[in-house]
């Protein structure tokens, strides 16, 4: 198993930054690693805190007031610089110093989208924080389900965000799988709403509370 010997802050930014590892493997070969993170100090990595505490949130919640009688999920199509197009994904931000992460998720959804949120009582297994791309951050993200409800806007948003806001339902769904771009913990939310019974998408939640 490799060690960490030292760790070396690259960058100082406000919303993410990078950090060298310098590691040892067992057999005495050095190597170096880069991580990217959201901790704004080596203290606060998780590396040094040990702690899983999320990072952000994301929102899965299913659209209460559709006139048409269709069930439909909640989603964004937002403009990402890394890619250098749209691609959708469920509302989601980053969890302000102090904030719980099932707050940070009802503060996000109204920002984004001007939804109101109305969360399930999920159990720990199904909201905690889990990691998001291990292999180059320690970013974690919990996650929050329920009901969304009122008229959509997008008057919350800050004036660097390009979102649009899409209310999908199963027909849609599919060809978003099919044809666009989607993010991976958005795509897999996607497949099971497609499987999940009308008016059941939270049972496998609710069985467990």
């Amino acid at each position: 198993m490799r060690r960490i010997k030292e760790i070396r802050q690259m960058t100082q930014n406000r919303f993410l930054n990078m950090y060298e590892l310098s590691m040892l493997s067992d057999t005495g070969k050095e190597s170096t690693y880069y991580v990217s993170s959201r901790a704004k100090e080596i203290k606060d990595l998780k590396i040094s805190t040990r702690e899983n505490k999320a990072d952000g949130v994301i929102i899965y919640s299913i659209y209460k007031d559709a006139k048409d009688g269709k069930e439909k999920v909640v989603l964004i199509r937002q403009y990402r610089c890394p890619i250098d197009d749209y691609i959708y994904e469920f509302p989601a931000g980053l969890v302000d110093e102090g904030e719980d992460y099932k707050t940070a998720g009802e503060r996000e959804l109204k920002e984004e989208t001007g939804l109101d949120f109305e969360a399930i009582d999920a159990p720990d297994m199904y909201s905690k924080p889990f990691f998001t791309t291990v292999g180059m951050t320690d970013e974690s993200c919990g996650t929050v389900y329920g009901y969304a409800s009122g008229v959509p806007s997008k008057a919350g948003q800050e004036e660097t965000e390009e979102i649009e806001i899409v209310l999908a339902d199963r027909e849609e769904v599919k060809r978003i799988l099919k044809e666009e771009r989607v993010a991976i913990m958005c795509a897999y939310m996607l497949m099971h709403f497609l499987r999940a019974q009308e008016g059941k998408v939270f049972e496998f939640i609710e069985k467990d509370t």
